[in-house]
């Protein structure tokens, strides 16, 4: 077994190749059959990892790298997968993205989950007219008379901006709703919500080192109905110095896991609970490593609780 940077190493040498055809990494020119999980309350099936548009992807967004935003598409799509979660917050990453995707088709094969927060973090006050311009901003970038999903970013002001999605749902412009919190402080209203609003979907942070959602949350979400997108899989960069120079245990074999970022992932998605993980990143060869997560075995509890005991034990 092989860490994650020595997989990435190997793979070098074919980067050509694979920025030309993702697929060179599968046994045969077939669409990779990867993993899902119902949407709960519906008869839809959502491949379990997708692409975030955060961190790295923000940043080669904002440089003008639409090269390399269009491969990213392009590459999850080809390789059977359709969940991107993106935000306006994100720097120019929803802007170029919706833009490659509508005049390239993909708009139409991509599972698209933006949000809504004009009102900032927490107890701000939202512009109703603001929200609705941002919303409007979304799809026009995006091209679609109708949206997957939009979720209220950070908790901000809920009642008028949840408010807002209701009556886009209602008008059949949006077809999901929810609500996304990474931050402590507001894991308590994030419940409250849960528990009071009709909600599709939450996104939350959840990780093999973080793992209070398990307490509260993902239980709530299993009884209410609601589906689940993880960020932070690796805790941004947490897990990836907490590995760093070392080797996987031999046993993840058992579950399919490749590389460290399979095993991370593979975790996150192993909840019953969870939907989709949709980790952030920049560089094609990464996009598919953690697709590979999305196929194979994945850890039962007891499996669960072995990766959890190995990395508590670094």
């Amino acid at each position: 077994m092989i860490t994650r940077r020595d997989y990435l190493k190997l793979c070098a040498a074919t980067g050509v190749a694979l920025a030309i055809n993702p697929r060179l990494l599968l046994a045969d020119d077939s669409p990779r059959q990867l993993l899902t999980r119902t949407i709960p309350g519906t008869s839809e099936q959502l491949p379990i990892i997708g692409l975030g548009s955060s961190a790295s992807f923000s940043r080669i967004a904002g440089e003008g790298d639409n090269a390399t935003v269009r491969e990213l598409l392009q590459t999850l799509v080809e390789q059977g997968a359709s969940v991107f979660d993106t935000a306006p917050s994100y720097g120019a990453a929803e802007r170029v993205a919706g833009e490659i995707a509508r005049d390239s088709g993909l708009n139409e094969k991509l599972f698209w989950a933006t949000k809504v927060n004009v009102a900032g973090r927490g107890g701000g006050s939202a512009d109703p007219a603001a929200a609705r311009a941002q919303i409007e901003q979304s799809f026009d970038w995006l091209g679609k008379p109708e949206m997957d999903l939009i979720q209220v970013h950070n908790l901000g002001d809920v009642p008028t901006q949840l408010g807002l999605l209701r009556e886009y749902q209602e008008a059949g412009r949006l077809r999901y709703i929810g609500v996304t919190t990474t931050f402590p402080e507001q894991y308590q209203e994030l419940e409250r919500l849960m528990s009071s609003e009709p909600l599709n979907f939450i996104g939350i942070d959840y990780a093999v080192d973080n793992r209070v959602m398990e307490q509260r949350i993902l239980p709530l979400a299993q009884e209410r109905g609601i589906g689940v997108l993880v960020y932070l899989p690796f805790g941004r960069t947490r897990l990836w110095q907490l590995v760093e120079g070392r080797t996987l245990p031999d046993w993840a074999a058992e579950y399919d896991i490749a590389s460290w970022g399979q095993f991370f992932l593979k975790f996150a998605v192993s909840h019953p609970a969870v939907t989709c993980a949709t980790p952030a990143t920049s560089q094609v060869r990464h996009l598919i490593d953690n697709l590979g997560a999305a196929s194979g075995r994945l850890p039962d509890e007891e499996g669960r609780q072995r990766m959890i005991a190995h990395i508590e034990s670094l």
